[in-house]
């Protein structure tokens, strides 16, 4: 068997015949869950101290123009979804987020894609920064309000953590039409 692996140019017994990547692959797909895990921190860190600031400096005072009325910075408590759809439904988008992470802890393990590395440490951050808030913010654990601030005109009120899922989902989308799959592959459908 190990002949015939040998000479088709699949790897050999070399940690390959127990389910192990090769050696030469291990540093790789390392690499690859690194980045996804330093994209994800960096995006949950940025969202949690905007958070901060903004629960510090803007709530219950008048929003900040940035862009007359095309951009401003509101502050404002979300129970529920985009829009503020599903308000009722807060222990359900908890669940949802919690979900994501498990998902993407357990993607990681066959991550070989550096573009899918990013594309999932942004949906990591981002569900890390509304997870915290619906855990540990008022009214109470799993029903609380994510912070949102920024408010382009006419549309809704997000936050960081939602750019850096709105961005991660956009990425698959993108890599998944252009048929790159997580471990690296590339199929033509």
């Amino acid at each position: 068997m190990a002949e015939a692996e040998r000479i088709i140019g699949t790897p050999d017994a070399e940690g390959a015949a127990d389910g192990q990547a090769a050696p030469s692959e291990q540093p790789k797909g390392k690499r690859k869950i690194a980045v996804l895990f330093a994209v994800a921190a960096f995006a949950y860190l940025l969202d949690l101290g905007s958070k901060m600031l903004v629960v510090a400096r803007l709530e219950h005072h008048e929003p900040i123009k940035v862009m007359g009325d095309l951009l401003q910075l509101n502050a404002i408590r979300n129970a529920g979804a985009a829009f503020g759809i599903g308000e009722a439904f807060t222990v359900i988008f908890t669940i949802i987020a919690a979900t994501v992470i498990v998902v993407i802890a357990r993607l990681a393990r066959k991550l070989r894609s550096m573009p899918w590395a990013i594309a999932l440490g942004l949906l990591l951050g981002g569900a890390l920064g509304n997870l915290t808030d619906r855990i540990f913010r008022s009214p109470g654990i799993f029903k609380g309000e994510v912070v949102d601030f920024i408010a382009p005109q006419g549309f809704a009120v997000f936050n960081l953590a939602d750019s850096a899922i709105v961005c991660g989902g956009i990425l698959i989308v993108i890599l998944s039409f252009r048929g790159l799959d997580p471990d690296g592959t590339v199929h033509k459908d």
